[in-house]
């Protein structure tokens, strides 16, 4: 079997109580924003540039890292290895851009209350993201 490991930086976008994913239709999943890190490019420009283009929201600000997670699955006869960084962002504005045609057929931004973000993710990892987000959120609160 062929293995192919990488990292990949992504966020939790928080605003007003609702947290954004992404479902996607075609493979009956919902997900939390990420993508593959560049050449030359840290987890957190990774985070921002993939949730961008993946939900068309531009006006993001990073306000807490959320650690890395490995994530190990097999797809299509690949054996993959994926250490996921996560980073709690939250809007600073409403500001959207064009999509790429490719993320639009891909992604529909959705905005999901806090208390069943959790439930709708299809993954065990980002359940995970999300309920420690929600902790860190209710820590800088107080």
């Amino acid at each position: 079997m062929v293995i192919k490991r990488y990292e990949t930086g992504g966020g939790v976008v928080v605003h007003e109580g609702k947290v954004l994913l992404l479902d996607r239709p075609k493979r009956g999943e919902v997900r939390l924003p990420k993508g593959h890190i560049d050449p030359g490019e840290t987890p957190e420009m990774t985070a921002l540039r993939e949730t961008t283009e993946e939900s068309g929201y531009a006006d993001l600000q990073i306000i807490a890292d959320l650690g890395c997670q490995l994530v190990e699955f097999d797809y299509e006869d690949i054996h993959y290895i994926r250490d996921e960084h996560y980073f709690l962002m939250q809007l600073t504005g409403m500001q959207r851009i064009k999509r790429s045609k490719l993320d639009e057929k891909q992604f529909r931004p959705i905005w999901v209350a806090f208390a069943d973000a959790v439930a709708k993710l299809t993954f065990p990892a980002e359940k995970q993201v999300v309920s420690q987000a929600l902790q860190v959120l209710q820590t800088t609160e107080h």
